[in-house]
């Protein structure tokens, strides 16, 4: 991940703005003991490259399953657990706030979206979350995230300082096999953020699909033809089109180590289609 991220992601692609994952099981293995190794040479190389990050903290991170928990946490009690989260929540913080790269913190990742290997979360989890990051860094903004899709946003649009937005134009569902949303218009995403009062300038696409969403998630053992059903170079070029002129601030790519993969194994025309993009300031 490491070298993907600092050969491909910023020296190749060139990307200007990255969105980083804090899991609770890397940087807490041990209760109270913290490993920060990985997640400073990746925040050290956005500092070299002038990178901006979008650092994600809390039970539930980007990244199936979801919710990155530590093991030892199976043995907590409800308010044990809570008491932990919160102190992995602002340690992370603490670690990390005065780096160059940082440019805000992301406080969970859709977290009330029934999706991943999950405890519950509820309002007031999320609340305590905000309130802890806040009171150690009060310099640097929070963005909160929501399913395009599935969710009204009514609990997260206006939660942070940012909201950002899932856009997945093709998933595959164990009952109807693969969905595709081009039936939605471009407006739906600004029409939704009408509807709770956010301001397309304050809200990201943080997830843009640029990978196949695939039955059985195993992207190395999945013939490309079937990868090719929800996501090939002429799907990609559409829900960059479609991300334009929905007109949201920003728009973060989901699937770079797809890119990864698949040049290594010979197949380039994502990758060099990926790094022809502009990047932004």
């Amino acid at each position: 991940a490491t070298d993907t991220f600092r050969d491909l992601i910023l020296d190749t692609w060139q990307f200007r703005h990255v969105r980083l994952a804090a899991h609770w099981d890397s940087v807490e293995p041990k209760r109270a003991e913290y490993d920060f190794t990985e997640l400073d040479k990746l925040m050290a190389f956005a500092a070299e490259h002038r990178v901006k990050i979008v650092l994600a903290v809390g039970q539930k991170t980007p990244r199936w399953p979801e919710c990155h928990l530590p093991a030892w946490t199976k043995e907590l009690s409800p308010e044990q657990f809570k008491t932990a989260r919160l102190n992995y929540v602002s340690a992370v913080v603490k670690r990390y706030k005065n780096y160059s790269a940082l440019e805000m913190w992301q406080v969970e990742n859709e977290p009330f979206l029934p999706f991943g290997e999950c405890p519950s979360f509820t309002e007031a989890d999320l609340k305590a979350e905000l309130s802890a990051v806040k009171q150690i860094d009060n310099i640097h903004p929070i963005l909160v995230t929501d399913s395009g899709e599935l969710s009204t946003w009514r609990r997260t649009a206006n939660a942070g300082d940012f909201f950002g937005t899932t856009m997945y134009r093709t998933v595959w569902n164990k009952y109807l096999g693969y969905v595709n949303y081009d039936w939605l218009p471009a407006a739906f995403y600004r029409f939704k953020l009408w509807v709770v009062n956010r301001s397309p300038e304050s809200a990201f696409v943080v997830e843009l699909q640029a990978e196949p969403w695939i039955p059985d998630q195993t992207i190395t053992t999945t013939p490309l033809a079937e990868q090719n059903k929800s996501l090939d170079l002429n799907r990609l070029q559409k829900n960059i089109d479609y991300a334009y002129r929905v007109g949201l601030s920003r728009s973060y790519l989901w699937g770079a180590e797809w890119w990864a993969w698949l040049a290594k194994n010979g197949h380039t025309e994502i990758a060099d289609y990926i790094q022809k993009l502009p990047k932004g300031e």
